[in-house]
């Protein structure tokens, strides 16, 4: 089991990555003809899902990276390059095209139930968080980690849930600009996060590169 601080890093970190201010625009474009019963059941939809995928990711994620024969260094990598490219996104301001991209959102508009996909998949429970999961779920093998890492998924999804009810309330309230500069922080997190994992992972697999370190 890791210092709690960590796992305070952790809870920031997969927030940052799931960023759900940044869904707003999309959310209130793709509910915007929906009634207030039919929203609050599209958003119980949204966090069901979101939980289920990032619960199972957590106690799957690395089994199948051992089933493919990739190695957790080499998926720091790929997992890091992913979340760099979500977070150059991120500091212009934008959702980056590898959680949501324009086909898909407008696919979303004509379907009658947008709940699961694109909102859940892959706008929230996209490539980006499913890969820190998994990265931060090989830090710790006891129960007592995954015990926190469930836990830390859970406050997380109940941020997601309190952002997606106040949708009505937020996008009233916050203008667009407001949004941009949030995803922009949030996307200078992102980015420290990616050069960490980008590290670590060529580090495991040049292990000369952390004895000349």
């Amino acid at each position: 089991m890791l210092e709690y601080a960590d796992y305070i890093k952790i809870f920031i970190a997969l927030l940052a990555v799931l960023d759900p201010l940044a869904a707003v625009p999309v959310v209130v474009t793709l509910t915007s003809d929906s009634k207030h019963e039919d929203l609050k059941k599209i958003v119980n939809t949204v966090i069901v899902t979101v939980l289920t995928i990032l619960i199972v990711t957590l106690f799957v994620g690395e089994h199948l990276l051992d089933f493919f024969g990739i190695t957790i260094n080499s998926f720091k990598i790929s997992g890091g390059i992913l979340l760099m490219m979500m977070a150059i996104s991120m500091l212009h301001g934008k959702m980056s095209e590898t959680s949501q991209t324009e086909q898909e959102l407008q696919e979303g508009e004509v379907k009658e139930s947008i709940a699961v996909v694109p909102l859940s998949i892959p706008l929230l429970a996209g490539p980006g968080v499913v890969s820190a999961v998994i990265l931060y779920a090989h830090r710790g093998n006891d129960m007592s980690h995954y015990l926190m890492m469930v836990l830390i998924i859970v406050l997380v999804v109940l941020v997601l849930w309190g952002v997606l009810a106040s949708v009505p309330w937020i996008s009233k309230h916050i203008s667009r600009t407001g949004i941009n500069v949030f995803t922009r922080l949030m996307g200078l997190i992102i980015a420290a996060l990616a050069v960490e994992f980008i590290a670590n992972g060529l580090k495991g697999i040049f292990p000369v590169l952390a004895t000349g370190l």
